[in-house]
């Protein structure tokens, strides 16, 4: 059945037994090993880190991929593993944490360091090494990590290097490989070929897993759970819920269908009306229910850590006066569940007698951390469609999800399949809280004990080739985070033009090292144009060199002089929606004026409470707000980039955006994200 893993296939079928398994170590790219595994028409399996070595031998697994995760092997409560996995005879492929844990079994040691590598990173790879056999000898790669190699394990040899930092190890002989990269996403460029390698070359599986039609496996798994039973779909508009609604339509009957569209009151300009225009195109009849007054004073009930073995909860505030994202999230995914068992009881409907559809994909209950995706995963953020409601409806077996083992990618193969219009299939995606995650709401300015330091850790960084003449602790710290080719980027970037940077006094959420992360962002300005190519170096760097720092950011405006240490107060009142509101439709009408919308995968625009250009001496008051521009690139939406202007997109297009937003009342500035996937995640919460 679709969405399971106890040894049958998923969405697919094979011809015998060749299987490789995937030890789960609770990597948030665990279920992407599991689907490039699958592209390559091998079977894969992912079972917990600690499945005895006997049991894979017994069972005929071909080999062993072990995932990332975000614990310190060293760590005391880091995952258990039997380490007869390692000489039981099948080859084995580490991966970030499990590459750590390769080298730490066989007398090798890891240690923390100053540098972190969280996004893509060029390394330079041994090709005479089986993974890399006729494969560039330079990689562009998905680093994410803190921890990293210090002496190799006794009988390996390093195969890849990230500049001081070994990225990679082999024992070719006993068919045992690490890479502290992540060749199963998109964000290395070879990665596909380095998995095939392996699977092939040294594993020596035929590739003889052929996927059976997706569509028919869905239709079968939502006949088999639904039964006679009505469903009720929840509808967005965005193309995970529009092709679950679609499969519902065809696998059941139109009585069994209830599809309801509820306004939240934080949608887009006009994007109710037109999700039902489009929905009724295909053949949806839909209910629209505005729910706007109930959604601004929801709350909900969440748990309270304490070192109790049952965790007591607590009541949230009013959604209007929340500003913690998780709670906003939780608040928002539990108030769709009330205001869905008020429709049906609207329509004289049992709740008890109603499932629930959902268009959940793969990357929603991983970053959520839910146990259909990883045992072991760290939550990022909870999903609107995985919170603690849902999750008890799908214990009792009452959720119907034909999409939760797939990628946005593989989800719009389907609807694409199922006839659905280009302009649906396509869609840019908008997500189920919409806009309440897009206001970054702040009572206080965030500014820990390493604000200061961390400021003037940026500032050297900025003007790196005057700073390294005069000795300084930071210098040093700063010298010993990056390799001498960086340290050259940094010297030319700072002769070519003045850069000033701002730590702001605001936290985003992202991921690192497989982690959730919660911290600064920093934003770089300039009185001469912006170079992008340089502005992307430096948003990969400075996250390696401040592990505080997140996400980083381009300030339009001209350079920014006076420092950010206070915010503007900011909830989810009518006020801040309506102006994030209007920012985005002017930034979302000129990409479909210049036909730049498919250039992008998603373009989500923010609200923060930053007030830029007071002069600390006037005392003026924080007062307004500033609006970010986020582009987004990916397939899998696991990982991704920022879209650089004047190569992925025309730089025109984005100043177009810069000078409409402007025109909004209440703006300070107008900036432009360039924090890729990770350390950043694609929405600011």
């Amino acid at each position: 059945m679709n969405g399971t893993d106890n040894g049958g296939f998923i969405n697919g079928s094979g011809d015998n037994r060749e299987r490789v398994a995937i030890l789960d170590a609770g990597a948030q790219y665990g279920k992407v090993i599991d689907r490039r595994v699958r592209e390559l028409f091998v079977e894969s399996q992912i079972l917990p880190l600690d499945t005895p070595a006997f049991t894979l031998k017994e069972e005929g697994y071909r080999a062993i991929i072990i995932s990332g995760g975000p614990n310190s092997v060293y760590a005391e409560n880091a995952p258990r593993y039997d380490p007869e996995i390692f000489v039981c005879g099948l080859p084995v492929l580490g991966i970030c944490y499990g590459m750590q844990m390769l080298n730490k079994e066989f007398g090798g040691s890891v240690h923390p360091k100053e540098a972190r590598e969280d996004g893509q990173f060029t390394i330079t790879i041994d090709t005479n090494c089986s993974l890399f056999r006729s494969l560039k000898k330079e990689q562009n790669v998905l680093l994410t990590h803190g921890d990293s190699i210090d002496t190799v394990a006794n009988g390996f040899t390093a195969i890849a290097h990230s500049g001081k930092i070994i990225a990679g190890i082999a024992n070719e002989e006993k068919k045992l490989f690490g890479l502290q990269f992540h060749p199963e996403v998109d964000l290395t460029d070879q990665g596909k070929e380095m998995m095939s390698h392996f699977l092939f070359d040294v594993a020596k599986c035929k590739g003889t897993f052929t996927m059976q039609g997706r569509e028919a496996e869905c239709l079968k798994y939502i006949t088999e759970v639904t039964g006679n039973h009505k469903v009720l779909m929840l509808l967005s508009g965005g193309v995970d819920s529009t092709v679950c609604a679609a499969l519902l339509h065809k696998a059941l009957t139109k009585e069994q269908v209830i599809a309801v569209h509820i306004d939240n009151g934080f949608m887009r300009k006009n994007e109710s009306q037109n999700v039902v225009q489009s929905l009724n195109k295909i053949g949806l009849n839909v209910k629209v229910v505005k729910a706007a007054h109930t959604f601004y004073n929801g709350s909900t009930s969440i748990s309270v850590k304490t070192g109790d073995s049952t965790p007591r909860k607590r009541k949230t505030e009013r959604l209007n006066t929340v500003v913690c994202p998780e709670e906003k999230r939780k608040i928002i995914g539990d108030t769709f569940m009330r205001v869905a068992n008020e429709v049906l009881e609207e329509l004289n409907l049992k709740p008890e007698d109603v499932y629930l559809g959902q268009g959940t994909l793969r990357p929603d209950l991983i970053e959520s951390a839910s146990e259909l995706a990883s045992g072991k995963a760290d939550a990022i953020k909870t999903h609107h469609n995985d919170t603690e409601l849902v999750r008890e409806l799908r214990r009792q077996g009452r959720v119907v999800e034909p999409l939760k083992d797939f990628h946005k990618d593989e989800v719009r193969t389907i609807g694409k399949d199922l006839g659905l219009p280009p302009e649906l299939v396509h869609r840019h995606p908008f997500p189920g809280p919409g806009l309440a995650i897009r206001v970054i709401c702040a009572e206080e300015a965030y500014m820990c004990k390493d604000f200061a330091e961390t400021s003037i850790l940026l500032k050297f960084l900025m003007d790196f080739s005057n700073s390294v003449k005069t000795p300084h602790t930071l210098i040093t710290r700063l010298k010993n985070s990056t390799s001498e080719e960086e340290q050259q980027q940094l010297k030319r970037i700072s002769e070519e033009a003045q850069l000033f940077s701002t730590l702001l006094p605001i936290k985003t959420v992202g991921v690192q090292g497989d982690c959730r992360t919660y911290s600064y962002v920093v934003g770089i300005s300039s009185d001469s144009e912006p170079n992008w190519e340089n502005l992307m170096i430096l948003a990969k760097l400075i996250p390696r060199i401040c592990h505080n720092i997140n996400r980083v950011v381009y300030i339009f405006g001209g350079s920014v002089r006076f420092p950010v240490e206070d915010i503007t107060p900011t909830y989810l009142t009518n006020g801040v929606l309506s102006t994030l509101r209007q920012a985005d439709y002017l930034a979302t009408e000129v990409l479909h004026a210049t036909n730049t919308t498919s250039s992008l995968s998603q373009m989500p625009v923010i609200i923060i409470p930053v007030h830029f250009d007071r002069d600390p001496v006037k005392n003026s008051p924080s007062c307004q707000r500033s609006i970010v521009i986020r582009t987004f690139i990916t397939n899998d939406f696991m990982t991704g980039i920022a879209a650089t202007p004047n190569k992925q997109f025309p730089a025109q297009v984005l100043n177009q955006m810069v000078e409409r937003i402007s025109t909004v009342p209440g703006i300070s500035r107008v900036l432009y994200d360039l924090t890729s996937k990770p350390p950043g995640t694609t929405e600011w919460e």
